[in-house]
């Protein structure tokens, strides 16, 4: 598995760095960028497109015509459709997510920015959003882009991850060390 993932994360950065490269060239970065996390959140919302990216029983020109018909449909830009296609005709598709990912990643380094990656239990609210970000901001002395994603299993609080630093405030974690302390005193 993880020389899997060491492949998909290869290859994925040599195409948004590819990518960036040319969006820079042609001055559509942002319009790029907006491009990618379009196709990120309709990988996320549809397990169809996931399942048909990562699949390897579709034809090459099978699978192009139907992302041509999907960035098409998406009104993605001229040049992200042709990266999307020629991720297809070289069987590259299963990476477009991490791609989306990267790219977005690059772009947010460029302009100074973190992600941090959070997990909630239930959505943050418009306030609690803007809170975090500026408790992330006055940390580590930087913007911060919050990546949220709920995980009802958390029971509650939240889990939130900038580069190597994670902090875990989620009931799940606290009542894991409770259990734990239970076992050593009994």
């Amino acid at each position: 598995m993880a020389v899997s993932a060491t492949l998909t994360t290869g290859i994925a950065g040599r195409y948004a760095t590819a990518l960036l490269e040319l969006a820079e060239e042609q001055g559509a970065l942002d319009q790029v960028e907006s491009d990618l996390k379009a196709v990120r959140q309709a990988l996320n919302d549809s397990a169809e497109l996931r399942t048909a990216v990562g699949s390897p029983i579709y034809k090459r020109d099978e699978l192009s015509a139907a992302m041509a018909a999907v960035a098409e449909a998406m009104g993605l830009s001229e040049i992200t459709r042709n990266v999307i296609g020629l991720m297809a005709q070289k069987r590259r598709l299963f990476a477009l997510g991490d791609v989306c990912d990267a790219y977005v990643a690059r772009m947010a380094e460029r302009r100074g920015e973190l992600t941090a990656d959070v997990k909630v239990a239930a959505p943050l609210s418009d306030e609690q959003r803007a809170a975090l970000a500026d408790a992330l901001k006055a940390a580590f002395g930087r913007d911060v882009n919050l990546d949220e994603t709920v995980d009802e299993s958390l029971i509650g609080g939240l889990v939130v991850k900038v580069g190597s630093k994670l902090i875990d405030t989620s009931i799940r974690s606290k009542l894991a060390a409770l259990q734990n302390a239970m076992r050593e005193v009994g």
